[in-house]
């Protein structure tokens, strides 16, 4: 029984949950520099000269790390075993700090054009032996012969009477960190939606603009603020004698509505659902052409790329040449580009000179006709452009000889 109860015992024991590891806490040390610099300029260095040995023109003071510095230009030397014939410049510690740890440059600058500067820099060698230590006020880094006076006034270093010394300073600078005790996710910005409702609600709207027979109400600080050509309509020496009501032509009401969209939103709506299903990919194409032309028109620069990017995912048969057409006139490179290599695929091109657009493309932009040969020639397939098309006949719609022909194909 003694023996059972031993046995109990142990099994009572050997089963009792294994004592709890003890908590892991952890913290992270992060040394690195906070960097600045100071541009010295020293006019007049001939007269500074022969100040004496020791003697010393200073920079203003400046700030770095939290520390106040100066460059020290010594023209005769900082000591008298160093008279023979260098100049000395250093960097001192200029206010109160002990065992302040950091790296230094010193850089005399070549005022010619070939810009070849005398660089001595610790930032270089900070490997070697790490930061340099300035232990009180008035320590300094630098070179008793930092330059050999005989050299240097010879030098493009020296021009004008004037040389100018650039310092850079790099505080050392060590910080822990314990583990956060917080987990705090930061919501994404919605300004925009804020401005978006603004436009929504209709409410202190002071400026109405008519496009075609639709009247649109904005704010004219929100456009000036979005729109550099917006700002000169409106508050410009040059602003419109009624800022209150504007004409605005060359653009289709459903562009410019969807313009006030993207000053507000800071975003487009799908252009597929604004223009409705009945073929809403062609309809969709021909917004983002009005819109690019009128996001190139008031300088939005965002928005012009977001319609060069969507008219390149849909370069087609039925709208390149257009879209070519107003990658040219709008400087839309990369829009060119891809409308340029989508032509010169010869079943393409067969096929895209029966367009209408071609015939825009044509009349409106001639030089790209002219490119788009070179552009084919280039790509090694000749036959097209020999012997394709109309026997003879030319992509500007021209014989050999020089008279209008129309376009066939065979």
């Amino acid at each position: 029984m003694d023996r059972i109860g031993v046995r109990n015992e142990a099994l009572k024991h050997s089963s009792s949950p294994p004592p709890l590891a003890p908590p892991v806490t952890c913290s992270t040390s992060c040394t690195e520099t906070v960097n600045g610099c100071h541009e010295f300029k020293i006019s007049g260095y001939s007269l500074a000269k022969g100040m004496g040995i020791g003697k010393y023109v200073a920079s203003d003071s400046f700030v770095v790390g939290g520390y106040t510095w100066a460059i020290y230009f010594y023209p005769d030397g900082k000591s008298v075993e160093d008279h023979a014939g260098y100049v000395s410049v250093f960097i001192a510690l200029a206010s109160e700090g002990t065992d302040v740890r950091a790296l230094f440059e010193l850089t005399l600058l070549d005022q010619s054009e070939r810009q070849r500067h005398k660089v001595h820099s610790h930032f270089l060698r900070m490997l070697d032996g790490g930061p340099y230590t300035l232990k009180y006020r008035g320590s300094m880094w630098g070179y008793k012969r930092f330059y050999k006076r005989s050299l240097l006034e010879g030098s493009d270093y020296l021009k004008d009477d004037c040389l100018i010394i650039k310092c850079r300073v790099g505080v050392v600078k060590t910080n822990t960190e314990g583990p956060k005790t917080y987990n705090i996710a930061e919501p994404p910005s919605n300004i925009g939606q804020h401005f978006g409702k603004l436009l929504e609600s209709g409410k202190l709207t002071d400026v109405s603009f008519k496009v075609d027979e639709e009247v649109f109400a904005a704010h004219k600080v929100v456009l000036a603020a979005r729109s550099p050509v917006f700002k000169a309509q409106l508050f410009g020496p040059l602003k419109d004698k009624n800022t209150d009501f504007i004409i605005v032509e060359d653009i289709e009401a459903p562009a410019f509505k969807v313009l006030l969209h993207f000053i507000y939103w800071d975003s487009l709506p799908d252009l597929q659902e604004l223009v409705g299903l009945l073929n809403s990919s062609w309809a969709s194409t021909v917004m983002a052409q009005h819109l690019l032309a009128a996001a190139d028109r008031y300088a939005l620069e965002r928005l012009k790329l977001m319609c060069e990017a969507k008219l390149c995912e849909n370069v087609a048969i039925n709208n390149v040449a257009t879209t070519l057409a107003l990658a040219e006139q709008h400087q839309c490179e990369q829009l060119r580009a891809v409308c340029l290599k989508f032509i010169a695929v010869p079943e393409n091109l067969r096929a895209v000179i029966e367009t209408e657009g071609f015939n825009y493309l044509r009349e409106s932009c001639p030089s790209v006709i002219t490119e788009l040969l070179r552009y084919v020639a280039s790509s090694g397939d000749h036959s097209f452009v020999t012997s394709g098309y109309g026997k003879g006949n030319f992509l500007d719609g021209t014989d050999g000889n020089g008279r209008r022909v129309k376009a066939r194909l065979y």
